[in-house]
């Protein structure tokens, strides 16, 4: 479960020991002891380890030690009192298809929504990144705010105002009326590698300010699994380092105490930490912070493809000879990408001359692009090499139509090999999912448990190509399939709710491995 971090826990409270339970504990095991004739004068102590011993440790602990020293005065409390609508408040209510309890992350409050306007209270964390008073943050954390409140490292209490929010990054700037502020200097995210040590910084649970927490950096270039909208950037720093609710923009800074994230958001089946905490890399966040500062809004670079991974699983069908590029599974009418020529397929492997290896690497590049920068994409079309020259486009938010799974009551024809069950689209199959005029293909609408195509394809997913090639009927993916080596893995392009991507199947041999390669926009 995804939870933004500037929720206020007020069970946290429930687990808190009193002193004098604890104190009463301890003095009724010394009397016990004493009792029993055994005498702590008695007991040989072990002698502390020399300094040498530990040279390493107490190393270790005064550099921490100097870091938190040194980025602690730049972190910040966040107070908001926002307005909740009766829209969001129903949104946040009736999301779809997450786990028991995620939704509540989304309030400030937590519970059950009322459908009627409330004032919410949340907290969050913030840093300073300008001696005059910018503090960068999260969008979640000052949403609908009407009023926001910075607590600084030395207790002072200031009213902050709200420069500019982009919730496609959810970053956002605001500012305090004060001056010769201590801040904290920028570090390249782009440098980060897994094992590196880190620290996180914020307020958990809201009212343990300025607390941190060590730990290394678990990956990188990780993609948001519950993204509301596939289109937004991934690229996300995941770390071991505690963040909890009460988090929300704060820093993780690396060794040297510089900012390579903001932290965000955490998985969890509890709502608190439990091991996976992620952050946005400081590549995106210097970007969108000096635009909002600028303009107050943020103008991201936009191609209009959806894209994926090229992995070992389905390099070969693309006649690559590495798992490595960014795979166009859709590429959206009159965009720069048509413009350009771009088509379902291509492999974009660099990008103004720089190597390409994933699609989220791609996604954050032309994300931070200004729209009209002219670029050159080196691209892999069917075996061989291409140039070919485009124009960034401007981002204007969330596209497609969204799919239900209506059950169109006609028997599925057999895919026997997959385990799926497929019938033809319709026109009223089309208008009851909700499916564009311009997609064509065949209809999921049983998947066999246990299948290889369970938890790869589900029911009211519009398969549009098998293996490269497109189908438009029922009885012509039955024969497709059919017709496949029992050994050889099987490529489907497939539409679902808007978006498009490239899967990868193996059909039944008595031992199967399914992998899935999910849009990134």
């Amino acid at each position: 479960m995804q939870a933004p971090t500037n929720q206020l826990v007020d069970k946290a409270k429930k687990f808190a020991i009193p002193a004098t339970l604890i104190g009463s504990f301890v003095l009724g095991a010394a009397l016990f002891v004493g009792h029993g004739g055994v005498h702590a004068a008695g007991i040989d102590n072990p002698s502390p380890l020399d300094d040498n011993s530990v040279a390493a440790l107490t190393a270790l602990d005064k550099a921490m030690e100097s870091v938190t020293q040194r980025v602690t005065p730049a972190v910040v409390n966040i107070a908001v009192t926002a307005r909740v609508s009766p829209d969001e408040q129903q949104q946040q209510g009736q999301m779809q298809g997450l786990p028991p309890g995620f939704a509540q992350f989304f309030g400030f409050g937590g519970g059950q929504m009322q459908p009627q306007p409330q004032i919410e209270h949340g907290v969050g964390s913030g840093v300073i990144i300008s001696p005059d008073g910018y503090i960068v943050t999260n969008n979640h954390v000052v949403k609908g705010a009407t009023q926001i409140k910075v607590t600084l490292h030395d207790r002072r209490v200031l009213n902050a105002k709200l420069i500019g929010t982009d919730k496609l990054t959810d970053l956002a700037i605001v500012k305090i009326d004060a001056s010769n502020l201590p801040t904290i200097s920028w570090g390249d995210s782009s440098k980060l590698e897994p094992g590196q040590t880190v620290l996180a910084f914020g307020s958990p649970f809201g009212y343990f300010q300025f607390s941190v927490t060590r730990g290394i950096v678990s990956a990188v270039n990780r993609q948001n699994p519950y993204s509301d909208d596939l289109r937004k950037p991934g690229g996300y720093i995941q770390t071991d380092a505690a963040i909890n609710p009460g988090n929300s923009g704060g820093p993780l800074v690396n060794a040297h105490g510089q900012l390579i994230g903001i932290n965000t958001f955490i998985i969890s089946d509890n709502g608190s930490f439990a091991g996976a905490g992620f952050a946005i890399p400081s590549q995106t966040v210097h970007a969108v912070a000096d635009q909002l500062i600028k303009t107050g809004k943020v103008e991201h670079g936009y191609l209009g493809i959806s894209i994926g991974d090229i992995t070992p699983d389905n390099a070969h069908f693309f006649k690559l000879d590495k798992a490595s590029g960014a795979l166009i599974s859709q590429v959206t009418p009159d965009s720069p990408a048509s413009r350009a020529g771009l088509k379902t397929g291509d492999v974009i492997v660099s990008i103004n001359g720089q190597p390409v290896d994933t699609g989220s690497a791609l996604q954050l590049r032309v994300s931070e692009l200004t729209p009209g920068t002219a670029i050159s994409l080196g691209i892999v079309r069917d075996g061989k090499t291409l140039t070919i020259n485009a124009t960034v486009g401007q981002y204007h938010g969330k596209s497609g139509e969204a799919a239900g799974e209506e059950d169109n009551g006609q028997s599925p024809a057999q895919g026997v090999k997959l385990g799926v069950g497929v019938t033809d689209l319709t026109d009223d199959i089309r208008q009851q999912l909700n499916v564009p005029d311009q997609v064509h293909g065949v209809v999921i609408q049983s998947v066999r448990p246990g299948s290889p195509a369970d938890e790869v394809l589900q029911r009211g997913d519009i398969v549009l190509e098998i293996n490269r090639i497109p189908v438009t009927s029922a009885d012509q993916f039955i024969k497709e399939v059919h017709n496949q080596p029992a050994d050889k893995d099987v490529l489907l392009l497939v539409w679902e709710k808007g978006n498009t991507s490239y899967r990868t199947l193996r059909p039944d041999t008595g031992n199967n491995t399914n992998s899935n390669n999910d849009d990134n926009n």
